[in-house]
């Protein structure tokens, strides 16, 4: 019966809640029953709150019987990504700089979810800062893949797509600069959406002109995905890159019809090396889109000079933002962020115009592009997912990557482009791996991505597929 709870869409566990039919305290207790049985294997929540849950949860049940407004999340259990800061909660960054931090305020996308009616339970796990697409730390160590516990479940907010993935929560949020919310979808066969950029205020935020992270959602399902985002997304005056549409709009039926729509195809991503195995379970699903109707097409957008803008501007954000924490506790961060910290510190005043100016040029080539095609179909990560012992992809199809990040260009090219991206549940290997498909959007299409990501999953349902894990 808890499994059964446990596995319900959050859009319908809202709506059981809402009716009566279930009550706040039986879902958080079915949840915390089987994090108990499960987080032991896995390692994806890392701070349990389950005592204030439970409380939590009663107090909702009480506000429901005595008439209260009820939020769109009501009585739904959340976890919060360990860089999201959580009042009250411990959180770590993953790093032992903050291994016993307790913030006295949180996120503004923590706090839209609990003033939607959502039950912080705790954190999941993130490799330190965030940096990298494996999710291990100092401080909690790894996360296992649930379809493969010798593999790596992805990162950076590898935690949350576990934590999805094996039915201790029905919604999970996360941070993506690189791909950090696609990667773990991809790798864990849940959904992951890079929203655009302001589309989810960065408050608080160090550098409130950066537009290489972004916060978003993660679910099992594209409608429940939307429903989590018509919660975190909105307009927010402390952020000067917010977008000013309010985040109801994503309320709204995701059914359409995409007859004569035009996606430009490229599992291969313009000559990128990509894993035989991707490839193949992109491939098998073309005719999905064009039993939908669409016009699928081979093209890739120009995405010349991404790498070196992304790198960048990547590089300065690392410098700006743990310089000084590298400082005050010499030897203590990983050798990887050292790296990115250092390679910030080389830059020069030309070196950033020169990256901003080539992003702009990438950002006009790619609204050209986006004139003739409404998505783009490519690849999530150039590989499956990896033995959980190996801190990174050093060499994809006989090509050697230069960084501990590059094997995830595939990502995040797309990122400097500046345009939304979703991972979506595709296929699996042969030997039972996820493999999830990335479907970019028009600049600040995330409504038009968001429902052709529902159709492709309503057409061929990879993500009802469950790891075996019990």
């Amino acid at each position: 019966m808890n499994n059964d709870i446990c596995y319900l869409g959050a859009t319908e566990m809202a709506a059981e809640i809402r009716a009566g039919h279930l009550s706040a305290r039986e879902v958080m207790q079915a949840h915390l029953a089987r994090i108990e049985s499960i987080n032991p294997k896995v390692n994806a929540i890392v701070t349990l709150h389950a005592e204030e849950a439970m409380a939590a949860a009663a107090a909702a049940d009480e506000a429901q019987a005595r008439g209260a407004s009820l939020g769109p999340l009501h009585g739904l259990p959340v976890a919060h990504k360990d860089l999201l800061p959580t009042r009250g909660m411990r959180t770590t960054y993953g790093s032992k700089v903050h291994e016993n931090m307790v913030p006295t305020t949180s996120a503004l996308v923590v706090e839209r979810q609990q003033q939607a009616g959502a039950i912080s339970i705790g954190k999941t796990n993130t490799p330190e800062f965030g940096a990298g697409s494996q999710t291990f730390n100092a401080v909690f160590g790894a996360t296992r893949n649930p379809y493969d516990l010798s593999k790596t479940c992805g990162g950076s907010s590898g935690g949350s797509a576990v934590a999805l993935a094996t039915g201790m929560v029905p919604l999970a949020d996360g941070t993506d600069m690189g791909g950090s919310l696609r990667c773990p979808a991809n790798f864990c066969n849940v959904v992951g959406l890079r929203p655009s950029v302001g589309r989810v205020p960065q408050v608080p935020a160090l550098d409130g002109w950066d537009s290489l992270s972004v916060s978003g959602p993660m679910a099992r399902n594209v409608e429940d995905l939307a429903l989590y985002l018509s919660v975190m997304a909105g307009p927010d005056a402390r952020d000067p890159l917010a977008i000013a549409e309010e985040g109801a709009r994503f309320r709204a039926p995701l059914a359409r019809d995409f007859k004569g729509v035009r996606i430009a195809w490229s599992p291969g991503m313009g000559g990128l090396p990509v894993d035989k195995r991707v490839v193949r379970a992109i491939e098998a699903q073309r005719k999905v889109f064009e039993d939908l109707g669409c016009v699928v097409e081979e093209a890739c957008p120009d995405l010349r000079d991404a790498h070196e803008v992304f790198m960048s501007l990547r590089a300065y954000a690392f410098e700006a933002g743990l310089g000084a924490v590298m400082d005050r506790h010499p030897g203590v961060l990983k050798d990887t962020i050292v790296w990115n910290i250092e390679e910030g510190r080389k830059l020069r005043a030309p070196d950033i115009a020169r990256a901003n100016k080539l992003r702009t040029l990438l950002f006009q080539r790619m609204h050209r592009f986006m004139q003739t095609y409404d998505f783009i179909v490519l690849p999530v990560n150039q590989v499956p997912p990896f033995p959980i012992e190996q801190q990174y992809v050093t060499e994809i199809d006989g090509v050697k990557m230069e960084s501990y990040i590059e094997w995830m260009r595939s990502c995040y090219l797309i990122t400097a482009t500046m345009h939304p991206a979703i991972s979506v549940p595709c296929g699996f290997t042969e030997d039972g791996l996820p493999v999830g498909m990335q479907i970019v959007g028009r600049h600040q299409g995330d409504f038009s991505l968001l429902q052709i990501a529902r159709a492709f999953e309503q057409a061929c349902d990879i993500s009802g597929r469950r790891p075996a894990i019990e």
